[in-house]
């Protein structure tokens, strides 16, 4: 192969890598469908987002559909929404749907709300078709002692204005929760609560429940209303139940301070027995003494002997008149 033909060989293989980096590098192909769409956009431009690290299809993509539906947006707008991390195609179909539904809705509201970390579409969608939020059961107790278990059914419909910064569906649950429970509460008998049921739900609902939400109350209706417990009569038998746990630790103490001071008093009993032993032991040398020192004679002796051997008869005939007596009961 001769060197001409070698480097026009050359040169295409380096057109073609040359071509290949170069509508990679610039998107022709949307640039072109941009023209055709009647969307005026600069190759320039397209160069630049590449090289501002936005992707060109993120951008021009939703401005072609933006331009169809007659919204004046620019291409600036879409990429700095782009740039500070928002959904830019998800922005353009909540615009496209408000105009439809002809809810005022501007493209910096709409950036504002997606960036805000809440879907803009959906919300658009639930402004035209409003979302129901079912609750759980929530317990209430009447005036009567009564649980009153009631279930509610929530139309709402989101607030545009008050997307940015405004309270989610927890909030309406938990204010709903709050007024059913503060209704039931004040009811005089729970029989009031099951024979009116709407009750509950126009109460609630005049206690403007979405101020601070995203959404807008349309109605509250309770779905379903069931008894439960006897909470009064629960309370009450857990107080009885109590009060005999107290009474029983209080007759419990009484009960051990009286051993103890049985305890006591026998003690001191024997401490008395043992005194008197004592004395009784001072007896013999009490006489003694008296007889060194002349006070009684032998005479008087034997007859304190005497008296006491009398005694002690009379104990033993005592005894066993008492042991006979016992016998025959």
């Amino acid at each position: 192969m001769d060197p001409s033909t070698m480097l026009v060989l050359g040169l295409i293989v380096v057109g073609i890598i040359v071509l290949a980096i170069f509508f990679t590098f610039v998107p022709i192909a949307l640039w072109i469908s941009a023209l055709a769409a009647g969307v005026k956009i600069s190759i320039f431009t397209l160069i630049g987002m590449r090289l501002r690290r936005v992707i060109p299809s993120r951008v021009v993509n939703p401005l072609i559909k933006a331009h169809k539906a007659g919204l004046g947006v620019q291409t600036n707008q879409l990429e700095s929404h782009y740039l500070a991390g928002g959904n830019v195609d998800r922005v353009i179909n909540a615009l496209i749907a408000a105009e439809r539904a002809n809810i005022e809705l501007s493209f910096e509201r709409g950036a504002a709300i997606d960036l805000a970390g809440r879907d803009v579409l959906e919300a658009v969608q639930m402004s035209v078709n409003p979302k129901v939020i079912e609750t759980p059961f929530i317990a209430g107790v009447a005036m009567d002692g009564i649980e009153v278990k009631a279930k509610a059914r929530i139309t709402v419909r989101a607030n545009i204005d008050r997307l940015v910064g405004g309270a989610g569906e927890e909030t309406i649950i938990a204010r709903v929760g709050e007024g059913i429970v503060s209704t039931i509460g004040s009811s005089d008998n729970h029989k009031k609560v099951l024979e009116n049921p709407d009750m509950i739900s126009q109460t609630v609902l005049g206690k403007g429940l979405d101020s601070g939400t995203a959404f807008e109350i349309l109605s509250i209706d309770i779905a379903d209303v069931d008894i439960g417990k006897n909470i009064g009569a629960i309370l009450q038998t857990d107080q009885a139940e109590a009060d005999k746990n107290i009474a029983q630790a209080k007759a419990e103490e009484r009960r051990a301070m009286a051993v103890a001071h049985e305890q006591e008093m026998r003690a001191r009993v024997e401490e008395m027995r043992a005194k008197v032993v004592e004395a009784e032991a001072e007896v013999p040398l009490a006489m003694a003494e008296a007889f060194r020192s002349g006070n009684i004679g032998v005479m008087d002796y034997m007859n304190f002997k005497n008296i006491d051997a009398d005694t002690l008869m009379r104990d033993s005939i005592g005894k066993l008149s008492k042991d006979q007596t016992n016998d025959e009961e």
